[in-house]
């Protein structure tokens, strides 16, 4: 209450530091994280990066009923759907563990993490994805399986970290 208003004409809500900041660095650090993830997955479960090319086309095919990993183990359209889902998931949960950090960079200078009440909001958006997880049904619609192993929870959690 102390500072004057906003010019109107000269200060906007939005300007280039806002969305350097957003796009550039956050968005960034959420979008590496998820794929780092999602990579992950994909070979712990057979399938390595250099042979996922030109995979597509079997992938969606539901009616193609031996997709071949990289280790030469075979996959039904349902057993790759599933590893599908999975990594859809495992990609969200890495979106939420590099929004811990932000929310503890959002902070003001004046009140702590715990006097703004962002784990709060820390514990919120973990419990909605782990709902999301975990509860049947809940993340059909979103085309999401839950997370058989803990660890994937954390694989971006050094994004997180280099964030903060």
């Amino acid at each position: 209450m102390k500072r004057a208003p906003r010019n109107l004409k000269t200060d906007n809500l939005v300007n280039d530091r806002l969305i350097g900041m957003a796009y550039g660095q956050i968005g960034m650090f959420q979008a590496v994280a998820g794929f780092f993830t999602y990579f992950l997955i994909l070979a712990e479960n057979g399938f390595k990066p250099i042979n996922l090319l030109g995979i597509h086309l079997n992938w969606e095919n539901q009616y193609f009923n031996d997709l071949e990993d990289s280790y030469g183990q075979q996959w039904t359209f349902e057993q790759w759907k599933v590893l599908e889902f999975t990594y859809h998931m495992a990609f969200f949960a890495s979106i939420v563990v590099v929004q811990w950090a932000n929310l503890i960079i959002c902070k003001n200078h004046c009140n702590s993490v715990f006097q703004q009440g962002m784990t709060f909001g820390i514990l919120e958006e973990t419990l909605r994805a782990a709902f999301l997880s975990y509860t049947p049904g809940s993340g059909y619609s979103l085309r999401m399986y839950p997370l058989s192993e803990i660890l994937w929870w954390l694989c971006a959690t050094p994004y997180s970290l280099l964030y903060l």
